[in-house]
């Protein structure tokens, strides 16, 4: 009896440590993400990397600019390890804002030269992770039915004949918008850039938060052009919609997608192995296979053909240090909220 009853308590005493140690590694086995880049990557990569490693990946998707704020709320207790994708200019203002922790993963030289000047010129808090050109997509459909010839460069979307067909996100909630803003700045001056985006406002008919749905609006017909990065509309494209993606003719401005780990990460360890594994072949690979046509940052695999070519893009020279403060970032958002958002369509 006496044997029969110590097995039964080191039994339950073995099944209890089992349960301690199983909830420990449930603890220890998770990482909280934030995400930018298109839905359908972010929750592909989460699952994916899931099912490589077991860790367990909560994971948002939000714009960069809700990110930046939502990272700065919570400054005195963060709790996001990582944030990931989107465009680069919010990352390295948080940067800036001490907000990251810096990183230099040892495969460095694995990555394209414009992925490692994000490194540099962050102090390592922020990686290039993908690239891709702004320029915007329209429904031929659309067009045709209302006799609207198709847009080539940027003067063409000031024309009266599209007014309320022109559909951009807000740069304020969105790195994307901030991005053409900041562009166009860049490209033609500040005073004509903004003389530009007034008479753009006239033509628009929605600012949305995420520069993320010009592609699926224009791609159903719910707007006939859209502004946002040339890959999101060739994914409408080779699913056969009726899309065509152009780069401006007089030039362009371009993203370098972010990667950085959060200062204060409760589960950094873990944070770097996805860091890690987002960065990898396996990882960069998964943004073509869920639809999403940027260029990766990894040059040691051959991406998908479908994603564009930048090769014959005017791109212009983005100064992503200045345009990529945070004190600049602010001064372009409040002109525009000032002298362009509060005009009447």
């Amino acid at each position: 009896m006496y044997v029969l009853a110590s097995r039964r308590i080191l039994a339950a005493a073995g099944t209890l440590l089992g349960l301690l140690a199983a909830t420990g590694a449930d603890a220890q086995g998770t990482v909280n993400a934030l995400c930018s880049t298109d839905a359908s990557w972010c929750e592909a990569a989460a699952a994916e990397f899931t099912r490589a490693t077991g860790i367990r990946v909560l994971q948002a998707h939000k714009g960069t600019g809700e990110i930046g704020a939502q990272l700065r709320a919570e400054a005195a207790n963060p709790k996001t390890d990582i944030w990931w994708g989107g465009t680069g200019d919010p990352f390295l203002q948080a940067a800036e804002q001490g907000l990251l922790d810096p990183y230099r993963p040892a495969y460095i030289n694995d990555l394209y030269d414009w992925s490692v000047r994000q490194y540099a010129m962050s102090q390592n808090m922020v990686g290039g992770f993908y690239t891709s050109a702004m320029g915007f997509g329209f429904n031929t459909d659309v067009l045709k039915k209302k006799k609207l010839p198709e847009p080539r460069c940027w003067a063409d979307l000031i024309k009266p004949e599209y007014k309320g067909e022109v559909e951009m996100s807000h740069p304020a909630t969105s790195g994307t918008g901030y991005t053409i803003v900041a562009g166009l700045v860049q490209l033609m001056g500040e005073e004509q850039a903004f003389d530009y985006l007034k008479k753009l406002h006239r033509n628009t008919t929605a600012y949305t938060r995420s520069g993320q749905a010009q592609a699926p609006n224009v791609a159903k017909g719910e707007v006939a052009i859209g502004i946002s990065f040339i890959f999101g509309f060739d994914r409408w494209r080779y699913d056969k919609y009726p899309v065509k993606s152009v780069a401006p003719c007089e030039g362009t401005g371009y993203e370098i997608g972010g990667i950085a780990l959060v200062k204060g990460a409760r589960n950094k360890a873990n944070a770097i192995r996805y860091y890690d594994w987002l960065m990898s072949p396996a990882g960069q690979s998964i943004g073509a296979k869920a639809g999403s046509l940027q260029s990766p940052a990894n040059k040691t695999f051959k991406p998908d053909p479908r994603i564009p070519s930048m090769s014959d893009v005017r791109l212009i020279k983005y100064d992503f240090e200045k345009y990529g403060s945070a004190a600049e970032r602010k001064r372009l958002i409040d002109r525009w909220t000032r002298e362009v958002e509060s005009q009447p369509r």
